[in-house]
């Protein structure tokens, strides 16, 4: 995998990037590109680079990139609003299209965790700039998804505290920082995994501004991807407790044709190592689907046409 540091701009914040180039890539290549996101905290040294190394095997160019606020990307530290990444994302395509190597008529997403909501709003937004999309292990009605993982009672008291934060900003001016999971509670596998995975990444784990879980408890997934385009790959760990399996089903059920529902034999990240088998397999199915998708696209054009 040969790799290119970058970055671009996203309503005026610039965003620290990589585009990741196969091995065999020739100066007169169009190829089949991905802006692969990752979840909640969205670091580019993690999950993005860890399909770009499998997805670059498999003939795809990639760009992987920081959301505003995260590692050394600007933009304010502890605002991460879903809707923002959406349009993070949306800006990383026109920027991917604009590469070398990347063919702008086959260009996909993936999207992972939280980010698998986000590549559905950015595709919806984007309409044909993205030709086909990959959600992972997301929830996508947020509101239904907090209420599935807590009690009646916590989730009573976090609806009375993101309404106290909302006086708070308009009265004050700032969101109230809090713990990074404060209302994103991690089931023990994934807490486990986060612990020994992700807190060394860079800029992991920051304070986040209580704004953040207003913006979940917005997020209507479901109604906006009934509008969206482009084939979607709906992929779901069937024993994930972060972001239950029903999340994926009923995303499914809302979702138009054409449309691809795989389970995968796993929770939400144990599986989330370059070389676990289940992990290779899901790259292994996101290239089939990527190429069904992007066989109707215009034929692969050397830059010099």
């Amino acid at each position: 995998m040969i790799q290119k540091d970058t970055a671009f701009y996203s309503e005026g914040s610039r965003l620290e990037a990589t585009v990741y180039y196969p091995d065999d890539l020739a100066d007169s290549a169009r190829r089949p590109a991905l802006v692969v996101n990752s979840g909640y905290q969205g670091f580019n040294e993690f999950y993005p680079r860890m399909f770009a190394e499998r997805m670059t095997e498999r003939g795809f160019v990639c760009l992987g990139f920081d959301y505003r606020g995260m590692a050394d990307s600007e933009g304010e530290k502890g605002r991460v609003l879903i809707e923002e990444q959406a349009q993070d994302i949306r800006n990383a395509v026109t920027f991917l299209a604009a590469q070398d190597g990347a063919d702008p008529e086959r260009i996909g997403l993936i999207g992972w965790g939280m980010g698998a909501a986000n590549v559905i709003l950015a595709a919806e937004k984007a309409g044909g700039e993205v030709a086909a999309v990959a959600s992972l292990n997301g929830f996508y009605d947020g509101r239904r998804w907090l209420k599935s993982i807590h009690t009646y009672d916590e989730f009573q008291k976090i609806v009375a505290e993101v309404a106290e934060d909302r006086r708070r900003r308009v009265l004050d001016g700032a969101s109230r920082l809090a713990d990074t999971f404060e209302h994103y509670p991690l089931d023990p596998a994934t807490g486990d995994y986060v612990e020994k995975e992700l807190s060394q990444v860079h800029g992991f784990g920051h304070p986040t501004r209580l704004q953040f879980t207003e913006s979940i408890l917005d997020l209507k997934v479901q109604d906006v991807v009934a509008h969206l385009s482009a084939p979607l790959f709906i992929g779901h760990g069937e024993r994930n407790s972060l972001h239950p399996y029903d999340e994926s089903l009923a995303l499914y059920a809302a979702a138009p044709s054409p449309k691809t529902l795989y389970t995968i034999d796993g929770r939400h990240n144990d599986f989330m190592y370059g070389d676990h088998p289940e992990f290779v397999l899901l790259c292994d199915r996101l290239r089939e689907f990527f190429d069904e998708a992007f066989a109707a696209a215009a034929p692969v054009r050397s830059v010099s046409a």
